[in-house]
């Protein structure tokens, strides 16, 4: 089944060689121990909560933006889109 990835050409960032580099923005873990402020979860249980995650362009059969489709290889056909 391919995977897309749509997204807009702001959040490119070709300044980055690998998705290994993207800093993820950790989220409060009320987000998940809590619904509505009432917890849901045991007390003190560890919890992850990225507020996204990173799929290897391996996995990715396209990136649509607004200015077009981008296909494999991602190193040429991101800069082409985003004008670079």
């Amino acid at each position: 089944m391919p995977f897309y990835v749509a997204a807009p050409v702001s959040t490119f960032d070709l300044s980055l060689t690998s998705g290994e580099e993207i800093p993820i923005e950790q989220r409060s873990p009320e987000e998940v121990t809590h619904v509505f402020g009432v917890p849901v979860a045991p007390e003190n249980v560890s919890v992850a909560n990225p507020a996204f995650d990173v799929t290897p362009a391996r996995y990715v059969a396209a990136i649509i933006c607004e200015r077009g489709v981008a296909r494999p290889p991602f190193e040429e056909s991101l800069k082409r889109l985003a004008g670079k």
